[in-house]
């Protein structure tokens, strides 16, 4: 693909968008940059808190560690973390530096302050809304489709950004250029072509930062310690070596590590799955640095090209698109073209597209570790001539109809197992 080419750009634009860095889970850390900006338009502390959520946010913050916090879980310890940091500028890593005293605040703040919690029920499926008040003043932040989107703020019945029109929008679900402008053929050419220095920092920071927190799951005791039982039960191989990778700093992530990661298409699960393993198989075959920021090029793009049909937050767990890319990111690095990267996708989809988010928490490492090694198997089996055809389940002929398919199956097809599991969910509590 010529540089002149307007999908070459666009490609960079999307990936400068959608790998950036965050510290904690996404949709906490989204909570907690809200309440942020909530305090700071509201300009003095909050007497009462509301925080309005959609159900996936509930799903993806009832039981993942908020960083920094001393251990603590749920949507009240992220908007109380937001509250007491602040720092909104530094939006999905506002929550890296936080001293003693704010952690001491942090667990003191809903024992203080009124935290009232509701389920917002326009329909979206990523919506918050964090409303602060203090005697007669009250502020109110908008987050809808993306975790840094606000649409609004509101100080006193005055918007300051937005209006409250935004109700009648459709919701966006995903990158508007990535659904339009990517595909599988396109992407390998890309990462063929691209001139490495256009990319180069920003994939190097990837790799600086999930390999960091990686090595710390693999160091200490995080969750269920999914990598180290891999390791421990299967060996020291490669294919072991990628699964565990990517497993351990989902791991550490999950259990509220204050080490940053870089995200793809809104997740540190997808960011971790889609690259880890690429840089484990990169390590061991000895491969060039060029080679590998053109497998990890090739990876991102198509995990994000399989996640538009979903939407950021689904039933669909996200990390089997990943750990898909993955599968093609290591035929890829074994000199694989167009007919190996596709063939691994639909071989590894027909396999794990039935796993369901049921939000984030420990498992999602162990989920990690399926995704991973069904990336692996779905190149395995191409290279041993064997392949999953047109008809068999949802598997359609051309690896753009296999994606079409899961697209459908995430985004409408399991609309009712996330409200099932999100009701599953709230009856525990």
């Amino acid at each position: 693909m010529k540089n002149s080419d307007p999908r070459y750009i666009k490609y960079i634009e999307i990936l400068k968008e959608e790998l950036v860095p965050a510290m904690g889970c996404t949709e906490p850390v989204a909570l907690a940059f809200a309440a942020a900006k909530a305090r700071e338009v509201l300009g003095k502390p909050p007497e009462r808190v509301l925080a309005e959520v959609s159900g996936n946010i509930v799903k993806n913050v009832k039981s993942v560690v908020v960083p920094n916090t001393g251990g603590l879980k749920g949507i009240k310890a992220a908007v109380a973390a937001g509250i007491v940091v602040g720092s909104a500028e530094r939006k999905l890593e506002l929550l890296t530096s936080v001293s003693a005293d704010q952690q001491r605040l942090i667990s003191e703040f809903p024992e203080k302050v009124p935290i009232e919690l509701k389920m917002a029920d326009t329909g979206r499926v990523l919506e918050i809304i964090i409303s602060l008040f203090a005697g007669e003043s009250w502020a109110r932040v908008r987050i809808i489709d993306a975790h840094t989107n606000i649409v609004s703020i509101e100080k006193d019945g005055e918007f300051i950004l937005g209006a409250s029109s935004i109700e009648e929008e459709k919701p966006k679900q995903f990158n508007e250029s990535a659904s339009t402008m990517l595909n599988v053929e396109a992407i390998v050419d890309f990462a063929d072509t691209v001139d490495i220095e256009d990319l180069r920092d920003l994939i190097e920071r990837q790799i600086e930062h999930n390999s960091a927190i990686s090595a710390e799951g693999l160091k200490r005791e995080y969750g269920a310690n999914i990598a180290k039982v891999l390791r421990k039960s299967y060996g020291d191989e490669i294919k072991v070596r990628a699964r565990a990778a990517a497993a351990a700093g989902s791991d550490a992530r999950m259990s509220g590590c204050d080490l940053p990661v870089i995200i793809l298409a809104g997740s540190g699960n997808q960011g971790m799955t889609a690259s880890l393993p690429v840089i484990e198989y990169a390590t061991h075959f000895n491969q060039s640095r060029e080679k590998l920021i053109r497998a990890l090029t090739l990876s991102n793009l198509l995990t994000i090209h399989m996640k538009t049909g979903i939407g950021r937050l689904s039933a669909y767990c996200g990390v089997v698109c990943a750990g898909a890319a993955a599968g093609a990111g290591l035929a890829y690095l074994q000199g694989g073209g167009l007919d190996e990267v596709a063939h691994t996708l639909v071989n590894a989809l027909a396999v794990t597209s039935g796993i369901v988010c049921d939000g984030a928490k420990p498992s999602c490492a162990a989920k990690i570790a399926v995704a991973v090694d069904a990336g692996i198997m779905g190149y395995e089996m191409f290279k041993n001539g064997q392949q999953f055809y047109g008809g068999d389940g949802i598997v359609s002929k051309g690896v753009e109809n296999t994606i079409k398919n899961i697209g459908r199956l995430g985004m409408e097809g399991m609309r009712e197992t996330d409200k099932e599991i999100i009701q599953i969910m709230l009856n525990e509590e």
